[in-house]
C-alpha cells in the first residue's frame, strides 16, 4: 500500500511519489520514503487495518519481506521510528540483488540477449509440449 495514504494501493499513478517505492529506485530514497511514512496520530505499534492503517500498512510490507506474520511483528516494536528502519532495511536487503543484477545486465547487452534466447528456447520447449498434449486432448488434427 502507499505509504502516503496507506489506505491506497501503490500507483504509478499516485499524486504523491513519496508513497511509492519502485524496484530501481535509488536505495538512499527508498529509504527516506520508509522514514517518512505515514503512520498513526498514537504511538501505539499494533496492528489493526481499519484504526491504524499507517503502521499496519508498514507492518504487511515488513511482514511480506520477512515472511512474518504482521500481528507477531508488531509485538517487537514500541516505536515507529524503529519499525520504519527496519521495514526499509528489509525492503532494501530484496531489493539490493535485484538492482546489482540489472546493473550487471544493463552494462552487458550482448549478455542480456544471450540470456533472452536461452529463455526463449526454454519457453518453446515447455510451450511445445503443453500444445501438444491440448491439442492430442482436444482432438485436433495435425
Amino acid at each position: 500500500m502507499d505509504l502516503q495514504r496507506p489506505n491506497d494501493k501503490m500507483s504509478k499513478s499516485a499524486e504523491a511519489e513519496n508513497g511509492l517505492i519502485m524496484m530501481l529506485e535509488p536505495l538512499k530514497s527508498i529509504e527516506k520514503k520508509f522514514k517518512r511514512a505515514v503512520t498513526d496520530s498514537d504511538d501505539e505499534v499494533r496492528f489493526d487495518r481499519d484504526n491504524k492503517p499507517g503502521v499496519s500498512n508498514l507492518l504487511e510490507i515488513l511482514s511480506a519481506v520477512t515472511d512474518t506474520d504482521p500481528e507477531t511483528l508488531a509485538t517487537q516494536y514500541t516505536q515507529y521510528g524503529r519499525l520504519k528502519v527496519d521495514t526499509a532495511e528489509a525492503v532494501i536487503s530484496v531489493l539490493q540483488p535485484i538492482q546489482e543484477r540489472y546493473a550487471e545486465l544493463a552494462a552487458d547487452p550482448a549478455e542480456t540477449q544471450r540470456l533472452l534466447r536461452i529463455g526463449a528456447e526454454k519457453a518453446r520447449e515447455i510451450a511445445e509440449v503443453v500444445y501438444e498434449r491440448a491439442r492430442d486432448n482436444i482432438g485436433f488434427l495435425a
